[in-house]
Parts: C-alpha cells; sequence; structure tokens
C-alpha cells in the first residue's frame, strides 16, 4: 500500500487521535493539572508550524511539526509520568495505522518523546518547534477553577495571570522571543520563574538547535 501524506486537518477528523487526546485532558483534569485538550493540541500544534515556516524550512517539514504539536500530550492518557514517551509509542501506532511513511513517523515519534523539559533534547528542527511552541502556551483560558480558586495553586495562578502569551520570530535578527502579559496582581513575576524556568531553559537549547537566540520579555521587561 502507498504511503500517505499526513497532514494535521486529516488528524483532526480521525476519531481516535481526537478521542486519545480527550481523554488523556480528562485524566489530568482529575489530578488537578490545567487544560492540556484539543485547545492546546491545536495551539501547539500550529505554533510548531508557524515556526519552520517563518525560519524557512520546507513546507513538509512544517507539517510534520504540525502533526508532533498536536499528538505530543497524548501519552497522559496512561500517565502524567512519562507522558512523552507514552505519547510517543501511542503516536507511532496511530500515525502507521492512518498509513505515513515509517521515515516520517520515526521523525514525529522522536519529537514527541523528547519535548518534556525533565528529559527532552531538542535533536532535531521538529522537536525543536515542538519544544518552543509546548512551553510557550501560557494563558488564563488554560485554568479549569473558577477564579476564586486561584489562589490554591501557583500554576493556575501564573496560568491565569497571563493575559497574552505569544512567540515572535524575527529570522533575520536569528532571534525567537517569547512575549508574556502578565497581570502582577495576581501573580508576580518571580512566580513565573519558579514553575517555568526549567522548561525556559530548554525552550533557550531547542532556539539553538534552529540556530536562534532565545529570549523572553515579560510585560515589556526582557528577563533572558
Amino acid at each position: 500500500m502507498k504511503d500517505k501524506k499526513i497532514t494535521l486537518r486529516d488528524l483532526m477528523k480521525n476519531e481516535k487521535v481526537i478521542k486519545y487526546i480527550k481523554e488523556a485532558d480528562r485524566y489530568l483534569e482529575k489530578i488537578g493539572y490545567t487544560e492540556h485538550g484539543l485547545r492546546h493540541a491545536k495551539y501547539v500544534g500550529k505554533t510548531a508550524g508557524r515556526i519552520l515556516k517563518e525560519l524557512g524550512h520546507p513546507l513538509r517539514r512544517v507539517e510534520l511539526a504540525e502533526i508532533a504539536g498536536f499528538l505530543h500530550d497524548i501519552g497522559n492518557v496512561i500517565h502524567r509520568d512519562h507522558h512523552a514517551q507514552f505519547g510517543a509509542l501511542i503516536a507511532h501506532e496511530l500515525l502507521l495505522e492512518a498509513g505515513m511513511n515509517l521515515d516520517e513517523v520515526i521523525e514525529i515519534t522522536q519529537a514527541i518523546g523528547n519535548h518534556h523539559e525533565e528529559d527532552g533534547v531538542p535533536v532535531k528542527d521538529i522537536t525543536a518547534a515542538l519544544i518552543i511552541a509546548d512551553k510557550s502556551d501560557v494563558h488564563r483560558s488554560r485554568v479549569r477553577a473558577r477564579h476564586a480558586d486561584i489562589k490554591r495553586d501557583i500554576h493556575d495562578r501564573v496560568n491565569y495571570s497571563a493575559r497574552k502569551s505569544r512567540v515572535i520570530i524575527f529570522p533575520d535578527k536569528k532571534i525567537i522571543k517569547f512575549d508574556i502579559e502578565i497581570n502582577t496582581k495576581i501573580s508576580p513575576v518571580m512566580e513565573y520563574f519558579e514553575i517555568f524556568l526549567q522548561r525556559m531553559i530548554i525552550a533557550s537549547r531547542a532556539a539553538k538547535s534552529l540556530g536562534q537566540k532565545f529570549e523572553l520579555f515579560i510585560n515589556g521587561t526582557r528577563m533572558l
């Protein structure tokens, strides 16, 4: 059977893929994590693709980054611990079943398996774009708790404080910038670093692997 050129659009119509993403998010909701469902999956997929596109990478690399981003958190359906590696194995089976070329499946499984800040390595362009996109998704829309409950959890508090978060690419200057606006009345900037420092470190490494410099701006002030 001839290999299929699978795209993000195909996966967004795939009932099994959607089922995995939704069930993974339900599990995370049960254990008190922020939103990791379809909203996050679509954001990370499209942002990962945009990063490679704006850096001038070939279209198929852009499409593979979109796929890796969309699938990256499905391993949470098994457990939060080692979810990157679990997700890589699940994605491997789903993509082969969908008819994707084995070489492309390997690229995506490698990216998913290396996206987590605790043990990930930005070994290729797709992996690096996925890491940057994933770590940039800080926003109040990810908070499940009511506003009255924000004081209980630092992750909810920091995400709820984020009014805007975006990745800006400056290919001519070779800079990838995180630009974040935080309501410091809800969460001080120090709390952002308390929970996101390790994520910023791997994002910086990912940018470097793409030949770019990483910068972090919070409320207009450069932090990194």
